[in-house]
């Protein structure tokens, strides 16, 4: 793994309050490039497997309405979680993030990953 996934995941887990899981994952093909977890029953790749069929869903939505759009994130509110799937500028990767409900400040999860957004498309 490089040294920008490494430190991206150490910085989320580090720096984000009720951090739960992440992982970056190309849109194409589904590969996880990485994935870090605080909890063992948690597989953030098992997850983001999941949830790239609810990125491409959108994706053939936003086409078949005919909008000139592109997918910022997409937040899934659970009764004690949220998951927060952001994707690239360009479509091609997506961060999928989980965190607790009860200790996240969803604006500044949002401001953190979105600082990540251009780098991991340049980097990757």
């Amino acid at each position: 793994m490089s040294d920008f996934l490494q430190n991206f995941q150490n910085d989320l887990k580090e720096n984000i309050n009720g951090f739960i899981a992440v992982s970056v994952t190309e849109v194409e093909t589904g590969m996880a490039y990485c994935s870090l977890t605080v909890d063992p029953d948690f597989d953030p790749e098992l997850a983001s497997a999941y949830n790239l069929e609810v990125v491409k869903a959108k994706m053939n939505a936003i086409k078949a309405l005919g909008l000139n759009q592109k997918i910022n994130d997409i937040l899934i509110s659970l009764s004690d979680q949220l998951h927060i799937i952001d994707v690239s500028d360009d479509g091609r990767y997506f961060i999928y993030l989980a965190v607790d409900a009860t200790k996240a400040n969803l604006g500044l999860t949002r401001a953190t990953l979105s600082k990540y957004k251009k780098d991991i498309t340049s980097k990757l």
